[in-house]
């Protein structure tokens, strides 16, 4: 990519190579680990579709699905706009080139041997962190390195300020070292088997710890970092309140540490715990609609794009999501609600819109913003497919919630009905008979879903390879610029910003 200038003033060229690589295998892993999604819905209607083979049975092929769309799609998604934003924001080159490729490579290596043993049956059992120890010790060692591309990149900006997207970026970069290493402490017994350090009920503790915390950092509080920079760009118009960016970043950070223990109620974890859970899940909702509200207002004096603008389209509906999730997360803390909507498919539902409705929307919005200037395009090849795209996400996302939700609220109903002599009115099996309509309505949403990670990935093809590919871009520090994301109304208006194109 050339080499870059020490100097304000001088040209800098940034590392957008890595970049690249970053976005095209986000798109790959979009397709597949939600490819894996469509097929397990599919053997909840037909199990038969597992073709009586050990490796595509359901039990097997759901941590690939949940760890392939978190980590390998939400993950990559993630090193991709973190890398591009704190060059952008801070005006600098990566802090290593080479330390950069290695968190390439590396979490690539992670993903694919995950990929692979997970359906062969290696597994720690752990929510979110099946992953067995090598693979733990290798992410390990790429997010140290992030960590370190990412906060020496800081450390030698031109910029004094530090935009508020890097804070949120950070943040999940430093909480996430932590929750993986200690939920990870785990005794190798061969090569792909080994058993948790801790036991019992302080096992499943330190285990959604982690496991809210990776909801909680990797899937919202990084995301945020998304928000903060590509909706104000997209709308061209100043984040609506910057002290709330920062109000919104410290309570957050504060209060989702402590909201795990909601994931078990009514078990063996003392009440106290619990109930510390459910308080903190419910004083959660602050902040998570506080930052809701600030993207939302950003737009506001620019709703007109909307008609026109199918990237803001995207932005403005994850945020919706956003907001829709987290009341529906705190909500569900709450030990009776609980009662009724644990273990069914409610849950599900709520995961995904999260997952579908708030991480992927962001994420193609922000992907669609990215993605020509990473390649020196005006646009996409298309705008009409990321208009097309953004109807066949929505629509998918409405069916597959909408369907959890009425069957989470059935199943919970019909396992909990008694008779007058207190005997059950339903058997388990008429609960799972009465669901399938319902299941086969979220096959249909994802299917959706998926086709729109089709039509990304042809018009992101397009984009790349349908034009002429231009000359390494060079880019100019220019402090008398003025920028949205930059811009707000506790900084004086002449605040540094993202460079400039020069040649």
């Amino acid at each position: 990519m050339g080499t870059s200038g020490t100097m304000a003033g001088q040209p800098e060229t940034f590392n957008y190579g890595v970049v690249r690589q970053f976005t095209i295998m986000t798109i790959f892993w979009g397709i597949v680990g939600m490819g894996v999604g469509v097929l397990i819905a599919a053997q909840l209607i037909w199990p038969e579709l597992n073709f009586n083979t050990p490796w595509l049975s359901y039990g097997r092929l759901r941590p690939v699905h949940t760890n392939t769309v978190i980590f390998a799609f939400g993950g990559t998604a993630l090193f991709a706009t973190s890398y591009y934003v704190v060059q952008r924001t801070c005006q600098v080159r990566l802090f290593s080139d080479k330390l950069a490729a290695f968190t390439f490579w590396g979490w690539q290596l992670a993903l694919f041997l995950g990929f692979f043993t997970l359906p062969m049956g290696f597994t720690t059992t752990k929510e979110y962190a099946e992953y067995e120890w090598p693979i733990d010790i290798l992410i390990a060692l790429v997010w140290v390195s992030y960590a370190v591309v990412f906060f020496g990149t800081i450390a030698k900006r031109r910029v004094k300020h530090i935009y508020v997207a890097n804070w949120f970026y950070g943040s999940y970069i430093l909480t996430i070292a932590v929750l993986h290493i200690f939920n990870n402490i785990e005794i190798p017994v061969s090569l792909w088997k080994s058993y948790s350090a801790y036991a019992g009920v302080q096992d499943a503790m330190v285990q959604w710890w982690y496991g809210h915390n990776a909801v909680g950092f990797f899937l919202t509080t990084s995301f945020l970092g998304m928000m903060y920079y590509f909706v104000p760009k997209q709308a061209d118009r100043p984040i609506y309140s910057y002290r709330l960016s920062i109000v919104h970043f410290w309570a957050l950070a504060f209060t989702y540490m402590w909201a795990g223990p909601h994931h078990l109620h009514y078990t063996s974890l003392p009440d106290w715990t619990q109930a510390l859970g459910m308080v903190f899940s419910l004083i959660l909702l602050a902040p998570s609609w506080g930052g809701m509200i600030n993207g939302i207002m950003t737009v506001s004096g620019a709703w007109h794009k909307l008609r026109t603008d199918p990237i803001l389209k995207f932005l403005v509906t994850a945020l919706s999501f956003y907001g829709m999730a987290t009341f529906e997360g705190s909500m569900m803390s709450i030990r009776t609600v609980n009662a009724l909507s644990h273990y069914t498919d409610w849950t599900v539902g709520h995961v995904h819109v999260g997952a579908l409705g708030w991480v992927a929307m962001i994420t193609f919005g922000s992907f669609y913003y990215m993605i020509p200037r990473l390649y020196g395009r005006t646009s996409m090849a298309s705008i009409k497919q990321v208009e097309l795209h953004f109807w066949l996400a929505t629509l998918g996302v409405v069916l597959y919630i909408s369907s959890m939700w009425v069957a989470g609220v059935m199943q919970g109903l019909m396992w909990r009905a008694t008779g007058a002599d207190g005997t059950l009115t339903y058997s388990f099996v008429e609960g799972v008979s009465a669901t399938y309509p319902l299941y086969a309505i979220r096959l249909i949403g994802g299917l959706f879903f998926l086709s729109g990670m089709f039509v990304m990935a042809w018009n992101t093809y397009r984009t790349v390879k349908g034009q002429p590919k231009p000359n390494p871009e060079v880019y100019k520090y220019n402090p008398d610029s003025t920028d949205p994301t930059l811009v707000g109304p506790a900084l004086p208006q002449t605040a540094p910003v993202a460079a400039k194109v020069v040649a």
